[in-house]
Parts: C-alpha cells; structure tokens; sequence
C-alpha cells in the first residue's frame, strides 16, 4: 500500500485515463472491479448520459471509481452538480485551472487530482489544494502540453517541486513502464491507450483494430494552437498538417476541425474523416484484451521487472 492506493482505497496504483468516447461505464467498472481506479470520461457526454453513465457503474462495481472532468467542457457547473447528486467521490480534473473548483468540490468531500504537463503547473495545483497530481508526458494520446516535455524528464520534474501524490501518465502501457515510472518519483500511473483498446472500452472496434496495427512513429501531436492532440494518419490528420504548415491560425484549426470530428472517429468508426487520438505506445499493442487480463500482465511485467533490476547495478 502507498499514498495513492491509500488516497483512493484501491488495490494497485493503476488509474485509467478518463478518455473520450473510450471510457464509459463498462471500462471504468471493469478497470475498478480489477483493483485499479476507473475513470468515466465525461468529456465527451451530455449531462445526462453522464448520469446514466454514472448510475450503471455503480450498479457494475462495488469498489471506488471516479469521473475525469475537462475543465473547458461546456456546461461545467451542471457536470459538478450531477457528479455531487450521484455521490461519486473521486473526481480527475484536466484542461483548466485547478483553483476554479478544487475548493468547491472538496468541500463536498470529494478526492480532486489534476492532470499537468510541466512542474510549474504542479505547483499551482498544490496550491489549489489538489489531493493528487497525474503528471502527463508528450507521449500521451490526449490533451498533451505544449511544451512537449516527455514522461521520464516530467515525472522526476514534478516529484521534486511538489509533496502531493503523484503519478505518471503517458507511455505508459507495460508493468516495465509501470516500474521505471516509480523509480523516477511517481507512486503510482494513469494509463489510457493500454484501456482504450480493450474489450470494454467504448471506442469502436474499427479504430480499435487500426490502432493495434500502428507502428512506432505512427502518431504526430498536432493542433497546438487549439488543445495539443496525438493524432494517427488519415486524411484528416493529413489536412491539419498542411494547415499548420502553412500558418493556420487558432479560428482556422479550429473551422477545420470543426464539430463532432473525435466522435466520427474514435466512436463511430470514420478512419478517413475522423479524429482519431492515441498515444505512442500503440505501437507496442497488438491485440484486443478484456480488462482483468491486461491488469494481470501489467502485475507480472512489474513484478519480473522488479526482480531482474534487484541488484543490477552492484
């Protein structure tokens, strides 16, 4: 047991990213009946089928689980107002200023993490008085930084100019990673695209299959000047980089881009037309797996790690 088993009540330190259109209910329960944290994805849910979302978990699962909440979603204040009504605990907040409703919701008595992609921010939400940071490298599928900073210089980064429970996230996908992750500082990991391609992620099964048919190098973060992505090739992907190589500006990106293009293809299945988000350790997965199993080998990779680097340097 550590800080983030502790913080959350779980049995392993593995939380799963709260993805678009990937983390519904039946992901979350899964993850959380396999003694790691599910996350719903509200980013990518009307108010209601949050609530319906939420109510079904519960019903799956005994054990705890929470909601990611992109600070930038729309109707915000009715999102928080249904996560308090339904009872859930623990809430992941993202792409925001973690000061706007971390005193709101502890007041409530509710667990806040943050998601950061650069110490400075860390710090600002230590202020805020977050109960956990998720530190999250250029690898990660989604909402990168800007800065482009990678896991391994991020987490030992964050570790050292804050005292929270921290964890990494981004390329993480193998109990090896899991692993080095703690070695540099974190206590434990996010993990997204790993859960994303399982059986119970709601990600259609059409970019499921093309996701695991990537190849190092496969996927390029793009969209800087709107909200950083890692997006796969496709026709729209090729559109955005001649956008931006010519000088698109934000409004032009953000015409381009459009409505409803991640639901095209991350949940409807449009490989051509849609935005399709993954990280780069895609690459390294190859087959469709039902959650428990994926956690299960994550536990033996960790475990082997561990007892193949006891020692290794003396």
């Amino acid at each position: 047991m550590n800080r983030i088993t502790s913080l959350f009540g779980i049995q392993y330190p593995i939380i799963q990213g709260g993805m678009v259109w990937c983390s519904g209910w039946r992901l979350a329960s899964a993850v959380s009946n396999a003694g790691g944290l599910g996350l719903i994805g509200s980013g990518s849910m009307h108010p209601e089928v949050l609530r319906e979302h939420i109510r079904k978990c519960k019903a799956a699962t005994s054990r705890p689980f929470g909601v990611n909440i992109p600070l930038m979603y729309p109707q915000i204040e009715e999102i928080m107002n249904i996560v308090v009504d339904e009872g859930v605990k623990i809430v992941f907040t993202s792409a925001g200023n973690p000061k706007t409703w971390t005193p709101w919701l502890k007041e409530r008595g509710i667990t806040v993490a943050h998601v950061v992609s650069s110490s400075k921010f860390a710090m600002k939400c230590e202020e805020a008085g977050v109960d956990a940071v998720v530190a999250e490298g250029f690898e990660a599928g989604g909402h990168n930084g800007r800065e482009e900073t990678t896991t391994f210089c991020l987490v030992p980064a964050v570790r050292k100019a804050t005292t929270v429970p921290l964890l990494a996230a981004g390329g993480v996908g193998t109990g090896e990673a899991i692993y080095a992750a703690m070695a540099l500082g974190a206590e434990g990991v996010q993990i997204g695209t790993r859960f994303a391609l399982t059986e119970e992620s709601s990600a259609n099964d059409v970019f499921k299959d093309y996701c695991l048919r990537l190849n190092e190098g496969d996927t390029k973060l793009l969209l800087k000047k709107l909200s950083p992505v890692r997006l796969v090739a496709n026709a729209f992907r090729d559109a955005v980089e001649v956008a931006e190589a010519r000088g698109a500006s934000a409004d032009e990106l953000r015409e381009l881009l459009g409505r409803g293009r991640a639901k095209k293809g991350m949940f409807e299945g449009n490989l051509d037309e849609g935005e399709l988000e993954i990280g780069q350790v895609a690459s390294m997965i190859h087959r469709k797996q039902p959650v428990a199993e994926v956690m299960q080998e994550l536990l033996r990779e960790f475990e082997l790690a561990q007892k193949r680097m006891c020692g290794s340097l003396i």
